[in-house]
């Protein structure tokens, strides 16, 4: 087996998306229910808009409930961050593993001609950088 080092090798292919016009306790029910820290939204064309992260549910409801408002009553589009950081299935691990740490952002939406091929994770990250590490120290101790 190859030493991971590009995303392709360690993506989540087919992730689950949100739409920006679902209703907020929908996609943190999808979040919950799938042990997410986060959704990237797409609009009605399935263009990648934003990413939802855990935390932007948590101060969505809390502004909803700070103004006595009703959190049901809010959209994902609403509480979505729009500052979109990508990758393509190309790209190296270690170099996005370096801009994910920068942007403190967990997720990565990954495209390809301009459609989502799929979704990495800080979790996805630290498994081929730790299953690099492992490959290259047992790969030394052979030789």
């Amino acid at each position: 087996m190859p030493i991971p080092s590009l995303i392709q090798d360690c993506m989540h292919r087919n992730p689950l998306t949100v739409s920006c016009d679902e209703n907020l306790t929908q996609a943190i029910a999808i979040i919950v229910e799938h042990k997410l820290t986060g959704l990237t939204v797409t609009d009605e064309d399935g263009v990648v808009i934003g990413i939802l992260s855990e935390l932007d549910c948590i101060q969505a409801v809390l502004t909803a409930i700070y103004n006595e408002g009703d959190p049901e009553h809010v959209l994902v589009e609403d509480a979505i961050d729009r500052d979109l950081h990508t990758c393509k299935p190309s790209d190296s691990i270690v170099e996005v593993a370096q801009d994910m740490v920068n942007s403190r952002q967990r997720r990565r939406p990954v495209i390809e001609n301009g459609h989502l091929v799929g979704q990495v994770s800080s979790n996805n990250i630290l498994w081929a950088l730790m299953e690099h590490s492992r490959r290259k120290v047992m790969g030394s101790r052979g030789s």
